[in-house]
């Protein structure tokens, strides 16, 4: 072969060769970047559906937590508190005393008549006598009422409106024989106060 022919094709050659060995040896880097790069974006694809997934997870513990303190707030303000007498150092009886007033001025109003009423002061079945006797004065009522439905509705709810905690233990209902319009009630009723 001649040598001179071969000179004016040694440069494409050797541009050929070095291409080829550029694209081998970049070729692989090339190939394993492509492939990093779909690697990476399979994890952020992953990594936005977790984001999202955590994103509602959030908002749905905020309206969990939001429902929450609304709860509280409602509870603390449907919580009604403890009678506390003006004076201090009365005897049960002293102490009950005032938000039994209250009771019966509720009575009165809504025009009920007391046919008898028995009092058990502090009774030891009582939980807050249990759990803190010192601290608060219990007194159940027993009370014998006569009434109409209107006026015994009108007084469960001016009693359910009370600003003082009471717990009421029981109430029977009995018609009247000879008029039914009339009520014979049986009302059950624990009154509580601070010392």
């Amino acid at each position: 072969m001649d040598i001179e022919k071969l000179k004016q094709f040694l440069l494409p050659i050797i541009i050929f060769v070095a291409a080829i060995v550029a694209l081998a040896f970049f070729g692989g880097k090339i190939i394993q970047n492509f492939q990093d790069y779909k690697v990476v974006r399979g994890e952020v694809e992953n990594n936005k559906i977790q984001l999202s997934d955590k994103r509602k997870q959030l908002i749905e513990k905020k309206k969990e937590a939001a429902a929450e303190v609304q709860k509280e707030k409602t509870v603390r303000q449907e919580a009604k508190a403890f009678y506390k007498p003006i004076e201090s150092g009365l005897d049960n009886e002293a102490v009950i005393a005032g938000e039994f007033a209250e009771i019966l001025q509720l009575i009165r109003a809504n025009q009920i008549k007391v046919r008898s009423i028995k009092y058990d002061y502090n009774p030891s079945d009582d939980n807050f006598v249990k759990g803190n006797a010192g601290r608060y004065n219990v007194a159940r009522l027993n009370m014998e009422m006569i009434g109409n439905y209107t006026n015994y509705d009108h007084f469960l709810r001016e009693l359910y409106k009370h600003e003082h905690f009471l717990d009421i233990q029981s109430v029977e209902i009995v018609p009247y024989r000879k008029d039914k319009r009339i009520l014979l009630i049986n009302f059950k009723l624990k009154l509580y106060s601070k010392r």
